[in-house]
């Protein structure tokens, strides 16, 4: 049941975001011709037709928040917060490491079969996560936002495409497999808020839309809930 609502979560995350760049394309080469009135016509020369070609609008609703909420992100940055989200940005890969790394020492430690298995069940929720950004990645090839729209100034330039956010996808993996594992609110709470701290500095910098982002948390919240963890 996880596994059908896993793949249905992410069909539909991938078409609203194919809707969001192809909206309106269907309208590109609308034209509008002007027709003189019927009782000039025969006073006229047979002049030609004018055409008015109709240039559409590319961008839908979704796409026209997204670039607003990117442009007040940028022009509401601070020296104190800027440092504070770079930060979150730059050590994703200690908490998505970390975590799973940590389980795996405790549970040889302590001779814990669970722990150890649980180890395993982040870091594979986390590394499928990541295979699957990566190739969404490919698939729909989405610009960053500073590429698309010369008013969103990023802090930095990243590569690659911007649709998912990976650094969001993978964080998201990461909390959700362990909060299942271990469901009490000391372990849920940190989790998830080092998770949504990522999943922000990735608008705040600059380099990923709302939508990615939004993608992103759901693509690696569905992952850890498709797989099963050690209880």
């Amino acid at each position: 049941m996880m596994s059908f609502f896993y793949k249905r979560t992410i069909k539909i995350a991938i078409a609203a975001q194919l809707l969001t760049f192809f909206a309106g394309g269907a309208q590109s080469f609308a034209q509008t011709v002007v027709v003189p009135p019927k009782d000039t016509v025969a006073a006229l020369p047979a002049p030609k037709p004018k055409v008015a070609v109709v240039v559409p609008k590319v961008d839908n609703f979704i796409q026209r928040l997204d670039d607003r909420t990117m442009i007040s992100l940028a022009l509401n940055r601070t020296p104190e917060v800027t440092p504070t989200m770079r930060f979150l940005s730059r050590n994703l890969m200690y908490g998505n490491i970390g975590v799973p790394a940590a389980l795996l020492v405790g549970g040889i430690i302590t001779n814990d079969r669970n722990m150890r298995e649980n180890a395993g069940y982040v870091a594979s929720s986390t590394a499928i996560t990541f295979v699957a950004t990566y190739l969404i990645k490919k698939l729909v090839g989405r610009p960053r936002p500073f590429i698309r729209n010369l008013k969103i100034v990023p802090v930095y330039i990243p590569g690659e495409s911007s649709f998912p956010s990976g650094h969001t996808s993978t964080s998201f993996s990461t909390a959700m497999a362990l909060s299942r594992a271990y469901p009490k609110w000391y372990v849920v709470a940190p989790a998830f808020l080092w998770a949504g701290g990522t999943a922000y500095s990735r608008m705040y910098l600059g380099v990923h839309y709302p939508t990615d982002v939004f993608s992103g948390a759901i693509l690696g919240s569905g992952t850890a809930l498709a797989l099963k963890p050690a209880f």
